[in-house]
């Protein structure tokens, strides 16, 4: 890890943050690991710097965070027979991203001692495994019948910090979950539920009225995992509830770009967070994460700076997460992007708006250079330069 870094000449700052997505500002002074300056160039003392990045105009973002994801163990998907797709993410510009549940897992045990022994090695496994520098909440508790509220307490302690979807387990209505949902809360976990039509075998179809009387933290795919409820029931989630409202790849994409229109109508934005919802079905998309944010940009209200506060900022507070935003303080995950080639988008955002991914130049964790150019994305039209000084 560099001690300090620098970078300097950022021509758009994405700051996270929902009621103020742009920042004045044209450099970040990162320390240890954390973003300790935010402001212009002229302010700081670029010759005190060990690295500096020349982002030549281009766009800085906070990392994106994948709100849904479904390892096992490693990064090795037994759903699709595919392996490093949690690296193949961060060449998309996401540098965390959360477990929905290891539901996946061959033989996935589903009494109490089992479901809690995979969630608490999950858990672990990925707080010290980095697969391509990506930092991975792992652990998500299936919920299924027999748990007690002193695994709940075990498992908190531990480190579990998620319920994976409600409705993937044995614990289908909302009554079996409700003192569930209060046991996780008060261990300070937070609590996702499946909403939509039958994902998998086992899984069950959850209406906006499961969700509503279960009360989760986030909706899980609001629109559709892959199957979604109707507009109706999107708008009493939207409307009735203050919950999370997830939008995810693997989904119903008509229902998402009317969601959308519906959560800007309710002034909800803040309340929107992002994932892909793979390996699925649908299978292992690097880039799911951005394509969300080109069809909210591209066609729905939503502008391209407030769809990167959905995929950052906004998923980090309700994971409680110390990044997400670039602010002082915050872990220094961070992306240097630009318009591809051959875009009609001048910069990184208006590539966006335009439905076109941006080129992914530079990709940090805690200030280190994770991807020097993706694999993944169209190249950018400009590039940065990095530059060791001492």
């Amino acid at each position: 890890m560099d001690k300090s870094l620098l970078l300097k000449n950022i021509g758009t700052l994405v700051s996270g943050n929902i009621e103020k997505p742009l920042i004045d500002a044209d450099a970040v002074w990162i320390e240890d690991g954390l973003i300790r300056r935010v402001g212009f160039l002229k302010d700081m003392q670029e010759t005190s710097a060990q690295t500096v990045i020349d982002c030549a105009g281009t766009t800085v973002t906070p990392g994106l965070i994948d709100s849904h994801v479904h390892p096992v163990l490693m990064d090795f998907s037994p759903r699709q027979k595919q392996t490093d797709f949690l690296e193949s993410e961060v060449h998309g510009g996401v540098t965390t991203a959360i477990s929905a549940g290891e539901v996946h897992l061959p033989g996935r045990p589903t009494d109490p001692a089992g479901v809690k022994a995979l969630a608490i090695l999950a858990a672990k496994s990925f707080a010290k495994f980095r697969p391509g520098g990506m930092k991975v909440i792992g652990g998500a508790v299936i919920l299924e019948k027999g748990l007690v509220e002193k695994d709940f307490e075990e498992m908190a302690r531990e480190g579990v910090r998620v319920v994976g979807e409600i409705g993937l387990g044995s614990i289908k209505t909302p009554e079996e979950a409700a003192p569930m949902v209060q046991w996780a809360r008060k261990n300070g976990m937070t609590v996702m539920m499946h909403t939509g039509g039958t994902s998998i075998p086992g899984s069950s179809t959850v209406t906006a009225e499961h969700v509503l009387k279960a009360d989760p933290d986030v909706v899980s795919h609001l629109n559709g995992g892959p199957t979604a409820v109707s507009m109706a029931e999107v708008a009493k989630l939207v409307a009735q509830t203050s919950m999370a409202l997830e939008m995810v790849h693997c989904g119903n994409l008509k229902v998402a770009v009317e969601a959308a229109e519906l959560i800007v109508k309710h002034k909800a934005l803040h309340r929107v967070i992002i994932g892909n919802d793979a390996p699925s079905g649908t299978g292992v998309v690097p880039l799911g994460v951005l394509r969300v944010l080109n069809l909210l940009a591209g066609l729905s209200p939503i502008t391209p700076e407030q769809a990167h506060c959905m995929a950052t900022g906004n998923t980090a507070r309700v994971y409680k997460l110390n990044r997400g935003l670039i602010a002082e303080g915050r872990e220094a995950d961070l992306v240097v992007m630009d318009a591809p080639l051959g875009s009609v988008g001048k910069d990184a955002l208006s590539a966006i708006a335009a439905g076109d991914n941006p080129g992914v130049s530079l990709v940090l964790v805690d200030g280190k250079i994770v991807v020097n150019t993706s694999r993944n994305t169209p190249p950018a039209a400009r590039k940065p330069t990095v530059k060791a000084i001492g």
